[in-house]
C-alpha cells in the first residue's frame, strides 16, 4: 500500500457504520446492549472483533505484542510509515526522533497565541449576541494553530480543513458507494501530500521557527526522519490534530450546557474546568474507537480471535463502562478521578494530547469570561458527523 492510501485509512480500515447502531438508534445505545449481551462479538459484515468493556478495550490498546497497530502493510510486506500504524521497535525510534521537536515546551509556548487567537474569532461574533461553537471556534482554532506551527500559509487553511474532514469521513450508505468514498479520501491525501512536499522542500532550503524545520533538524541516534516519516507526521498531526480538538471543543461545550446552571456553574467555580474537560473526553469521546488486528490466535473475553483478525476497541464504551466508572451514564463537572482512555493507551497514546488539553482548557476559558450566561439554542437538533469512529456534531448554536 503506498502512503497516499495508508492517509485515507489513517483512523480505522473499516469505517462502515456498525449495523447494531442503526438497530439500537444512537451509538451510545447499542454501546450499553453489546456491554450486557456481547462484550467480545464478531460482526460479518465488517470483518472485525467489536470490544466494548473496559478492561479489554484497555488490553486491546496497550499489550501491542499481542494486538498490532500495523493492520495494514505495504505492497512489499513492510510496516506503514504512518506513526499512528507503526509498532515497536521501530514506533519507538520514529516516536522519539519526534518528541524531539514537538515538545511540552513548545506546545506551552503557544499559550499565549492561543488566547490570541481565540479573542480574534469571538469579536467576530461578539456584536450577534450568538455563534456556531463549531464552525465560530472549534474548527479555524485548531487549524489555525496547527497551521502556524507547520508553517502554513493563511490562504491555505480552509484547504486543510476540508481534506481532513474527508479522511475521517465514515461510509453513510446514503450518498455514495464505498468505493466513490475511497477515491475521495485517495484524492485528499494526494494533495495534502502534494502540499507537505513542497512545505518541507522550502523548509529544507530556508529553516523557520516553526515545526517542519525543527522536524528537519531533530534527530535520534544519528537518524533522522526521512520524508515518507516526515510527511505521514504532518498529516498525522493535521488530521488528527484537528478534529480531536475541534470535537473536544464542541463536545464539551455540549455537555456544559446540555443541563440548566452548569454553564454558570463552572463560570463561577473556574477550578472545576480542568475535571470539566477531562469529564467530557469521558462522556463525549472526540475518538470513538481504533482498529488492531491479533499476531496470533488470542482468546478475549471468552472468544477466541484469530491470527490476523481485525479488532475493533470501542473506547467510547470503554469509557462508559459501568464497571470501571460510578454513574458513568452521568457526567459528572467534578469526577475524579477519571481514567478514561479518550487519548488512547500504552505506546499509543496520543502525542498531541497536550496540545489538545492546552486548546480546550484556553478556548473554554475565554468563552466563560467574556459569555458566562452562554446557554444552547433551544429547538435546535444537533447532526452528528458521519463517522463511526469520530464524534462531533457539525454545527453548535449557542446564544449569550
Amino acid at each position: 500500500m503506498d502512503s497516499n492510501s495508508e492517509a485515507s485509512a489513517m483512523l480505522s480500515p473499516n469505517m462502515i457504520v456498525p449495523e447494531g447502531v442503526k438497530q439500537a438508534g444512537s451509538t451510545f445505545a447499542w454501546y450499553a446492549r453489546m456491554r450486557q449481551e456481547s462484550p467480545v462479538h464478531y460482526d460479518e459484515q465488517r470483518g472485525s472483533w467489536d470490544v466494548f468493556l473496559y478492561d479489554d478495550v484497555h488490553r486491546v490498546m496497550s499489550d501491542y505484542k499481542s494486538f498490532s497497530s500495523q493492520t495494514r502493510r505495504g505492497v512489499d510486506g513492510q510496516q506503514s510509515d504512518m506513526l499512528l500504524m507503526m509498532d515497536p521497535p521501530k514506533h519507538k525510534k520514529y516516536r522519539s526522533i519526534v518528541n524531539k521537536a514537538f515538545t511540552p515546551k513548545a506546545v506551552e509556548a503557544m499559550g499565549p497565541r492561543i488566547v490570541e487567537i481565540t479573542n480574534e474569532l469571538l469579536s467576530k461574533v461578539e456584536a450577534k449576541r450568538e455563534m456556531d461553537i463549531i464552525g465560530d471556534l472549534s474548527f479555524p482554532l485548531p487549524v489555525i494553530v496547527i497551521a502556524e506551527l507547520l508553517g502554513v500559509a493563511e490562504e491555505d487553511r480552509a484547504l486543510f480543513k476540508g481534506w481532513s474532514d474527508t479522511l475521517v469521513e465514515g461510509f453513510s450508505g446514503t450518498e455514495e458507494t464505498p468505493q466513490q468514498l475511497a477515491a475521495r479520501k485517495n484524492q485528499a491525501s494526494r494533495e495534502l501530500y502534494s502540499y507537505f512536499m513542497q512545505v518541507i522542500e522550502r523548509r529544507r532550503q530556508e529553516p523557520q521557527q516553526d515545526l517542519v524545520s525543527a522536524l528537519l533538524a531533530a534527530e535520534v541516534e544519528g537518524e533522522k526522519l526521512d520524508l515518507p516519516h516526515l510527511l505521514s507526521f504532518c498529516l498525522l498531526l493535521l488530521v488528527a490534530g484537528n478534529e480531536t480538538t475541534t470535537n473536544l471543543i464542541g463536545n464539551a461545550v455540549i455537555c456544559l450546557t446540555e443541563e440548566p446552571g452548569r454553564w454558570r456553574q463552572l463560570a463561577d467555580h473556574r477550578e472545576l474546568l480542568d475535571t470539566a474537560i477531562e469529564e467530557s473526553l469521558r462522556y463525549r469521546s472526540p475518538v470513538q474507537g481504533m482498529v488492531r488486528k491479533a499476531i496470533a490466535d488470542v482468546e478475549l473475553g471468552g472468544q477466541l480471535i484469530r491470527k490476523d483478525q481485525l479488532i475493533t476497541a470501542w473506547i467510547g464504551s470503554a469509557n462508559r463502562d459501568e464497571h470501571k466508572f460510578e454513574t458513568a451514564e452521568q457526567f459528572r463537572i467534578d469526577r475524579h478521578p477519571n481514567p478514561h482512555m479518550a487519548f488512547g493507551m500504552g505506546v499509543h497514546f496520543c502525542l498531541g494530547a497536550p496540545l489538545a488539553r492546552l486548546e480546550a482548557r484556553t478556548a473554554l476559558n475565554v468563552l466563560l469570561d467574556r459569555f458566562p450566561d452562554l446557554h444552547a439554542r433551544q429547538g435546535q437538533e444537533l447532526k452528528l458527523l458521519p463517522s463511526p469512529m469520530v464524534y462531533g456534531v457539525q454545527q453548535l448554536p449557542v446564544l449569550f
